[in-house]
Order: structure tokens, then C-alpha cells, then sequence
């Protein structure tokens, strides 16, 4: 046995002799633990070496802290110009036509089994038309509106299923325009739009969709990592912003959302940007603690520039149906959302949802998704959306 080693061994066999260990026993118990000790050496200070490591490419990409004056430091390579690229013709009608084409198939089909050729409408017709209606993720209180509207036009009288279509589908658009979407003149720089939304619905990849819209019309767009909590949230929003051209500012993961939006507001008004989109955490709607966190975020922003944000867009899956409309309802009552975006819309045959929400809390939708490309997240128009539900050509 080498001295060195024998010089450590020892006192540790002094000590288990004192705590009772039997002296044919304490060699080898005097192994285990020392090979134990090395093992947990070993360990700590590899966790040790990948904390530095981490902490240094988190360093790396973290944007400078505001300075004491209230403006944010922003380094050479953020004061960079993001280089603006020719506004985009205004997209085919027939791109909305195709996303609803499951939608538009499912209830034509069972229209037609209701209302085909011409009939007197009748009080059974009208309970089909509520259940197709209902079934289609109009809504009750929706359902019922359109319901009545057809039948004070068409109550015992005869009437061909091409002109109760038609009533549909100016209903449908009244009902959309009813919710007076808000006007997309920007009258403040920079503007500031908060994105909340649930896991899983596509708030990421929307705000990358959108920054891509915005920056090919000619803005400055700037966009804030504020989901935090969320695995790779900040990385995924990273590769948007350099695919679109905008700019980012990001904190370490874990860390406070409503810090990465001040540390955002200051830079983008330094930067004098035209557009800063704040990202923030998906959460559970029925959480009261996370929704408070929102509203946390809204306070920071309204500090840091007086009204913002100016606009607070909910993201929604279409998929998810009557789910979709609580979410709209409990998000309003939080935080307060000026517009919806609907994704997934071509994903599902129940695409009335959007009218639901547009109806009942009177909240317009602002864009769809109708695709996985960056194109296909489009602009909400509900006369081509009404005409979209009832296009034969597009369902057939």
C-alpha cells in the first residue's frame, strides 16, 4: 500500500474504531466512503464546470441592463439597422377559402341533408339547424341569434337552400363586424403589442409569423423573450427574429418576465424602434397566480411608456373549440385582449369558433392561421370568411 494512500486511510480507520466498526470491517468500509467522497467530488465539480459554462452562453446573448437614467445600453451590434424589406401584395382570397375548406365541407354537407332543393321552413328544420350549428362550434347564444334571424326571414314560406345560405352567411358577417376591430393606424412609436395565449396554441411561432408581416411592410420590429418559464422559448423566439429581421432582447431562462419587458420598452425606445412585441408565458387560464403575472407585465409596460401596451392579442387554437371561447372570456376578464388570433383554423371542421368569440365577447379576430408557412397566418376579413364557410366549390 503507498504511504500516501496508507496516511489517509488511517485516520479514517481511527475514526470508525471509534464509532464502533469492527476492526476486520473497517478497511472496507473505509474504501467505500472514500471512494463515495471522490465520487461526489467528481460530480460537483463537473455540475460546477457546466454552470459556468451555461452562465457564459446565457452571457453571451443577454441584453445589456438599463442604465441609471432609465435608458436602456444598447451595444454596437443591437444599434445595428434591421434592413426593411418591400411591403407584401395583399394575399388570394382563395388562401381563407382553403383553410376553411373542413369547416365549409362539413357544414354545406349537413345544410344540404336539411335544406336541400326548396322547402317550407319548418320548426324541425330549425332544431337540425341548431344542432349542425352547435356542433360546428357556433355557440348556444350564437346559434340561437342566427336561428332566429332565419326564421323571422323565412318562417312559413317557401325558400330555395341557396337563399337561406345567403341569409347565413350575411348573419354571420354582421355578427364578425359587430366587434369592431380595431383601427391598425399606428399612433405611437414604438407601439406595443403584449401576446398572451395558453401552451401549445402557437404564441411563439405567431409572434415570429407576425414580426415577418411587420418587418416586410417596412418596420423596425423588435421582440421581447418574456416566456421565461418555458424550455427553449427564448431560443425558438431567437430563430424567428433572426429570420425575420427583427431584433430581440432576452434574459436567462427562469428568470422575471416583467424584467425582460422593461429591459425591452427601454431598448426599444433607444433603438427607436417601430414595433416591439412582447412574448410571455403560456399559461393555464384558470391559474390566478400566472394570470397576475400578466398583469404585472402590463404594469411594467405602462410604466416604462404611458398606455402600453397598446394592443394585447390572445392566441387561440381552432381545434380546441368551446375551450377556445373560455380562454377569450377569462384572458378579457384578466388582462383585457383587443384582438384574437386563431390558429390551426385549417385543421378543423368546427371553424365557427371564431364567430362564437367575435359574437359573445365581441373581441375581433385579428389574423387566422391557415398553414405552417410564414405567409399563412393571415389578415382577418369577415365578408371573405362568411363567404369562405359557404363556398361549395371550396368544400366540395
Amino acid at each position: 500500500m503507498p504511504s500516501w494512500f496508507a496516511s489517509l486511510l488511517n485516520p479514517l480507520l481511527q475514526i470508525l474504531s471509534t464509532l464502533g466498526v469492527p476492526e476486520e470491517s473497517g478497511p472496507i468500509v473505509a474504501l467505500i466512503l472514500l471512494y463515495l467522497f471522490v465520487t461526489l467530488l467528481i460530480i460537483s465539480l463537473l455540475f460546477l464546470i457546466w454552470r459556468v459554462s451555461r452562465r457564459g452562453r446565457a452571457e453571451a446573448v443577454r441584453q445589456p441592463e438599463p442604465k441609471q437614467d432609465g435608458t436602456a445600453a444598447v451595444s454596437a451590434e443591437d444599434e445595428s439597422p434591421v434592413t426593411p424589406v418591400p411591403v407584401v401584395q395583399p394575399v388570394a382570397v382563395g388562401s381563407l377559402h382553403s383553410g376553411l375548406r373542413k369547416t365549409a365541407a362539413s357544414l354545406i354537407g349537413r345544410l344540404e341533408g336539411v335544406f336541400g332543393g326548396r322547402h317550407t321552413l319548418r320548426s324541425e328544420q330549425l332544431e337540425e339547424l341548431e344542432e349542425i350549428l352547435i356542433t360546428a362550434d357556433f355557440g348556444m347564444a350564437t346559434t340561437q341569434t342566427l336561428v332566429a334571424a332565419l326564421e323571422k326571414r323565412f318562417a312559413g314560406t317557401d325558400a330555395e337552400s341557396s337563399a337561406i345560405y345567403q341569409v347565413l352567411q350575411e348573419e354571420i358577417c354582421l355578427l364578425l363586424q359587430a366587434a369592431n376591430p380595431p383601427s391598425v393606424t399606428q399612433l405611437v412609436t414604438p407601439e406595443v403589442i403584449m401576446v398572451v395565449g395558453v401552451n401549445g396554441v402557437g404564441k411563439t411561432t405567431t409572434i415570429g409569423k407576425l414580426a415577418s408581416r411587420f418587418v416586410r411592410e417596412g418596420q423596425k420590429v423588435l421582440l421581447a423573450a418574456g416566456d421565461t418559464f418555458r424550455a427553449a422559448a427564448a431560443e425558438q423566439l431567437s430563430v424567428w427574429a433572426e429570420r425575420s429581421g427583427a431584433g430581440i432582447v432576452r434574459h436567462d431562462d427562469g428568470g422575471d418576465p416583467a424584467a425582460v419587458a422593461f429591459d425591452a420598452v427601454q431598448a426599444a425606445v433607444a433603438r427607436k424602434v417601430d414595433l416591439l412585441i412582447v412574448d410571455t408565458a403560456g399559461r393555464l387560464h384558470t391559474k390566478t397566480n400566472l394570470m397576475e403575472e400578466l398583469k404585472k407585465v402590463q404594469r411594467v409596460l405602462d410604466r416604462a411608456v404611458p398606455g402600453a401596451p397598446h394592443r394585447t392579442l390572445l392566441v387561440v387554437d381552432a381545434t380546441t373549440g368551446q375551450n377556445a371561447l373560455v380562454q377569450a372570456r377569462l384572458f378579457n376578464e384578466a388582462v383585457g385582449v383587443d384582438g384574437i388570433v386563431l390558429t390551426k383554423l385549417d385543421g378543423t371542421a368546427r371553424g365557427g369558433i371564431a364567430v362564437a368569440i367575435a359574437a359573445e365577447l365581441k373581441i375581433p379576430v385579428c389574423f387566422v392561421g391557415v398553414g405552417e408557412g410564414v405567409e399563412d397566418l393571415r389578415p382577418f376579413n369577415a365578408e371573405v370568411f362568411a363567404e369562405a364557410l359557404f363556398s361549395a366549390d371550396e368544400a366540395a
